[in-house]
């Protein structure tokens, strides 16, 4: 048996990706003696929406949802150790809110990166292969530093995906990217390039990033005039009830796990306001702007229009041409604008590196990973060589996928399984409600029998 030593370029496992979840599971793992790891990043240094990163945003889950304390509250990289580290505990004492500015959020990931040896930044990957030496099937990852362009070879047991997800853009809209077309991932940067300055904007979306995208334009007031299309139904708050948000649970994915999978996917389709609406505070903190504004006889240079679908977008020597659909009268409109903020969301990209290996895998019928409860995939060499997802998940366990608040909990799941013990205890009955049929009750068939 090969000894496993970073020494040697050869590690239990590599993750790549370096996003909340996998420097989560970085920062667990690093004082199991079990586990040997390496993480890599293309990113010189961890980046988080740094284009989202928009004064005045707050975190939409509480504090508690760090990279570890779900896990293990007496981690040193838990965020209250890092507010300590940082000599503002009594600060945030005094701040009496659970939500963090997403700014702070982002500056302690990179305060717990930091500390960690086994964080490489710089670090792309190309490919991966599984081979074989002296009898044992190990992964070969090339990996190309950014900044000299070498390549450098590892070998691992298991592997870890935390590559996140990337912009979201309708296929009808792409042909119109470019300065005056552009995701909000890029809205802080093009902010700062003064772009919406005396311009016509158009935002479209129906989540948080819409909200916050049109609240920060508005707030700055340097724009003509500001519009926000949405195909939603309206502008609707996420669920955020106590028992809404238990939904986000290790108890509701154990029942989400275990049903058929046109069941999962029919009911994924409902439960878009567990995950995707907007925040209450910031509906609150957008009407009562309007409201401000709208006071003592003043006109608003806004319009803030749901149930539209905008089909396509050119450029015309004035601007931009937007073709729309009120989709439920049925009546199609144009809206001419200056600049277009595409709030469009994410959507997970199958990497090229992954190609080599990809025979491995097991697919389901619409091209999806398939994924055992334990977070690692289907594949061919299940046992030997493991590959675990991050956020890849959402189609069999559920709506607590993207969620931060589950990421310690799926990194304790993995990290237990890569070191065959228990490392970190999994508790069973975490909330109140039953979410399938209580044990006591009695089902029809067994009334009637």
């Amino acid at each position: 048996m090969t000894r496993f030593n970073k020494q040697n370029n050869i590690v239990d496992v590599i993750g790549i990706g370096i996003g909340p979840f996998n420097l989560g599971l970085a920062a667990l793992s690093e004082e199991v003696n079990e586990i040997n790891a390496l993480f890599f990043e293309r990113s010189e240094a961890f980046h988080w929406h740094p284009g989202m990163l928009i004064e005045g945003t707050t975190l939409q889950v509480p504090f508690l949802a760090d990279l570890v304390s779900m896990a293990d509250v007496k981690s040193k990289y838990s965020f209250l150790n890092y507010l300590q580290e940082q000599n503002r505990l009594y600060s945030f004492y005094f701040l009496e809110d659970f939500h963090i500015p997403r700014k702070e959020y982002s500056h302690y990931c990179r305060w717990v990166a930091d500390q960690l040896d086994s964080c490489r930044f710089g670090m792309n990957v190309e490919s991966v292969s599984l081979i074989e030496k002296a009898g044992e099937k190990r992964y070969e990852v090339h990996v190309r530093h950014v900044k000299d362009q070498t390549v450098e070879v590892f070998e691992s047991k298991h592997l870890v995906l935390g590559i996140g997800t990337q912009p979201a853009i309708p296929a009808s809209l792409q042909p119109a990217l470019g300065e005056k077309v552009f995701h909000s991932a890029d809205y802080l940067k093009r902010k700062k390039e003064g772009c919406f300055k005396g311009k016509s904007v158009t935002v479209i979306g129906s989540g948080q990033s819409a909200a916050e995208v049109f609240y920060d334009i508005l707030s700055d007031d340097e724009a003509k005039d500001i519009h926000w299309f949405t195909r939603s139904k309206g502008f609707f708050p996420m669920e955020y009830s106590n028992l809404g948000l238990e939904y986000f649970s290790p108890d509701y994915i154990d029942f989400f796990y275990e049903l058929p999978q046109a069941k999962k996917d029919a009911l994924l389709k409902q439960q878009d306001l567990l995950y995707k609406g907007i925040s209450s505070a910031m509906i609150r903190d957008i009407y009562h702007l309007l409201y401000e504004r709208s006071a003592c006889g003043n006109q608003l240079n806004t319009v803030l229009q749901a149930m539209t679908e905008v089909n396509l977008i050119e450029e015309t020597a004035g601007g931009l041409s937007l073709s729309c659909t009120q989709w439920v009268k049925e009546e199609s409109f144009t809206h001419e604008t200056d600049i277009v903020v595409l709030a469009t969301g994410y959507q997970s990209v199958l990497p090229p590196f992954i190609n080599p290996i990809s025979h491995h895998i097991q697919w389901d019928d619409q091209g999806r990973f398939q994924v055992e409860r334990e977070y690692r995939l289907k594949t061919n060499t299940m046992g030997e060589n493991d590959i675990f997802v991050q956020n890849a998940e959402l189609h069999t366990h559920g709506v607590g996928a993207p969620d931060l608040g589950l990421g310690a909990y799926r990194n304790s799941v993995i990290i237990n399984e890569l070191a065959r013990q228990t490392v970190y205890p999994l508790y069973q009955k975490h909330v109140f409600q039953t979410f399938g049929t209580h044990k006591n009750a009695h089902t029809f068939e067994e009334i009637k029998g």
